[in-house]
C-alpha cells in the first residue's frame, strides 16, 4: 500500500506542469550612452537596461531586451510587441496619451552644447544651426521656439547628433543633459561645452507600458521603490554618473 501511495504522489508530480518563469520584453534603442548602447561584446548594457534587469529581478522575471528604432517604440509597445520601454523616455502629457508610465527612474534637464570658445547665445539664435534627435522633448522645443529663427537640424539618435556637433555642420545641439554630460567626459566631446542654462521639459524619466498593462505597471513601481530602498538603485548609479540622478 504504502509503495503505491508513493507511486501514486510521483506521478501526480510528474503529471503537474513546472510553473514558467515571467518573461517581460523590454524595448530600448542601443543608441544612447550611457543609459543604453551596444558594447564590445555586442550586448546590450547601460543604465536604463541595468535598472530595467533588477526591476525584474525583483519580480521575479526574467528579462528580454528587444532593440527597436527610437520613433517605433511606442507604436510596437501599443501593438503588442513587448511589454514595456526602458529607454530614458520622458514623462509628457502628449505620451501619457498614448502609454502609461511608471514613477521616475531618474531626472533629467535639456541644454544647450557648444564648441568651446564659440560665439553660440541660446538667446541670440538668429541664423544659427541647431542640431536635435528627432521625436524628443529637444526638437519639439525647438520647433515650437526656434523655427524660422534658427536653421533645425533633426537626426535619427544621439550618436548622429554628436558626430555631425563634431563634423562642425552644427552651431549646437540641444539634447538631454545627462547624456551630454557623459559624451562631454569622454575623449570626442574634450572641444565643446554645456551653454547657458538647462530647461527642465519632462516630469522625468519613466518606463512605458500600456494603458490596459495596469497590473503589470503597479508590479514595476513596487520594484522601482524596492531597489530605491534596498540600495540597488544607489549602486547602479554610482556606476555610470559620480552623484545622484534621481
Amino acid at each position: 500500500m504504502r509503495l503505491l501511495a508513493v507511486a501514486l504522489v510521483l506521478a501526480l508530480c510528474a503529471a503537474t506542469p513546472t510553473l514558467a518563469t515571467e518573461k517581460l520584453r523590454i524595448a530600448t534603442t542601443g543608441g544612447y550612452p550611457p543609459f543604453t548602447y551596444v558594447d564590445d561584446a555586442g550586448e546590450v548594457a547601460g543604465f536604463d537596461l541595468d535598472i530595467a534587469r533588477a526591476l525584474c529581478a525583483e519580480l521575479g522575471a526574467e528579462c528580454e531586451v528587444v532593440l527597436e528604432e527610437w520613433e517605433r517604440l511606442i507604436p510596437e509597445l501599443r501593438a503588442g510587441s513587448f511589454d514595456a520601454i526602458a529607454a530614458s523616455m520622458s514623462i509628457t502629457e502628449k505620451r501619457r496619451e498614448l502609454v502609461s508610465f511608471t514613477n521616475r527612474y531618474y531626472s533629467n534637464v535639456v541644454r544647450f552644447v557648444a564648441r568651446k570658445g564659440s560665439d553660440f547665445d541660446p538667446a541670440d539664435a538668429a541664423g544659427k544651426t541647431i542640431g536635435a534627435a528627432r521625436a524628443t522633448i529637444a526638437s519639439d522645443w525647438l520647433e515650437a521656439n526656434l523655427a524660422g529663427t534658427a536653421t533645425i537640424e533633426l537626426y535619427t539618435g544621439q550618436e548622429e547628433l554628436y558626430r555631425n556637433l563634431v563634423a562642425g555642420r552644427l552651431d549646437a545641439m540641444f539634447g538631454d543633459g545627462l547624456g551630454s554630460y557623459a559624451w562631454l567626459e569622454g575623449p570626442e566631446g574634450a572641444g565643446f561645452e554645456f551653454v547657458g542654462e538647462g530647461y527642465r521639459l519632462d516630469e522625468g524619466i519613466g518606463i512605458a507600458v500600456r494603458h490596459e498593462d495596469a497590473s503589470l505597471l503597479s508590479r514595476l513601481n513596487g520594484a522601482l521603490e524596492a531597489i530605491l530602498a534596498n540600495g540597488t538603485y544607489e549602486r547602479i548609479n554610482a556606476r555610470y554618473f559620480p552623484f545622484s540622478i534621481h
